[in-house]
């Protein structure tokens, strides 16, 4: 059993849309929405760990936890190749994308704000849709050795981001398992609450457990709005137990919608932080909080404001509880 500082009581904060607040927000240029590309030249060095920067410090003034989570969401074979990436160039990427958060890690950790370094695992294909699904055995080896220069670099842990279907998931559980490292699953929902393929998260995720004897440290949503998969959720479910992270979209379009759009959605930062609110008074063991797709350090702060007197509740309960009051 991995023991990782996020699966306690605390409030962890991750970042926002990191893809989309540089292509909209900053106007670099992402070919192929591969953020990991930066890391060649030393302005993207920098734009990343000030990107990470402004992240950290809202950490520290909050006094919450911190997942640092690497720029690699595109940093595997398909996506490396279209950029020109060897194997070992791939490799080496990775790697460095550890590296850096770990220096931010130095940097920033204090015992209010513990930080974890987390390797980002993306889809083979595109995150909205499973047109080219891989079986179990193929994904398992295609992400393997990402996975392994995460566990190189020293990250404390995978996660596998925008899961649209089982397969792949199982792929990448079953991956890290054969590396030793603590992995996290997170599905992506259309606006039904769905995932891409028609199966419902309670049935992917227990698929998932029972093929890898409940491999995953937990689970998280990622790249859906509160609206597509809140009413999904049922208090008291076992398997919704196992969600303890969410990074919404900012927009309640669906991915068909986002796809085709041309500017950037961000939504209203303040309701989407009352939605984040409502929905960790219902399930306050979701504690790892932070956005995707449009989202930006105002939706994360919004989010944390509109949080953390939800998690001070829960946390006073708890203590109270503990000693018989």
């Amino acid at each position: 059993m991995f023991t990782l500082p996020q699966l306690g009581d605390r409030l962890f904060l991750t970042d926002g849309g990191m893809e989309t607040t540089f292509i909209f927000h900053q106007g670099l240029d992402l070919p192929h929405f591969a953020a990991f590309d930066l890391l060649k030249t030393a302005e993207g060095y920098q734009a990343i760990a000030n990107y990470f920067r402004t992240y950290l410090d809202l950490a520290i003034e909050k006094q919450v936890g911190f997942i640092l989570e690497s720029p690699t969401w595109r940093a595997n074979p398909d996506w490396g190749s279209r950029l020109g990436y060897s194997a070992e160039e791939l490799a080496t990427a990775n790697r460095e994308a550890i590296a850096l958060l770990h220096l931010l890690r130095q940097a920033y950790a204090t015992p209010d704000t513990p930080i974890v370094v987390s390797g980002c695992i993306g889809p083979r294909g595109d995150g909205y849709s499973p047109i080219t699904a891989m079986t179990v055995a193929e994904a398992e080896a295609y992400h393997r050795p990402q996975i392994q220069a995460f566990a190189e670099a020293g990250a404390d842990l995978a996660a596998a981001f925008t899961m649209n279907y089982v397969q792949e998931a199982i792929g990448i559980v079953r991956a890290t398992q054969a590396v030793g490292l603590p992995v996290v699953t997170s599905f992506t929902v259309e606006t039904d609450g769905h995932l891409p393929t028609g199966q419902s998260l309670r049935e992917a995720m227990g698929q998932v457990d029972a093929a890898t004897d409940s491999g995953p440290a937990y689970y998280m949503i990622n790249c859906a709005h509160p609206n597509h998969f809140a009413d999904a959720l049922m208090p008291g479910e076992p398997w919704v137990q196992r969600i303890r992270a969410l990074r919404a979209n900012a927009s309640t379009l669906s991915h068909a919608e986002l796809d085709e759009a041309e500017t950037l959605d961000d939504g209203n930062p303040t309701e989407l932080g009352q939605m984040y609110r409502n929905l960790r008074e219902t399930f306050p063991h979701i504690t790892i909080l932070g956005g995707c797709c449009g989202t930006d350090f105002r939706h994360v702060g919004a989010i944390a404001n509109a949080c953390l007197p939800v998690a001070w509740a829960h946390l006073n309960q708890n203590l109270l509880s503990a000693i018989g009051v």
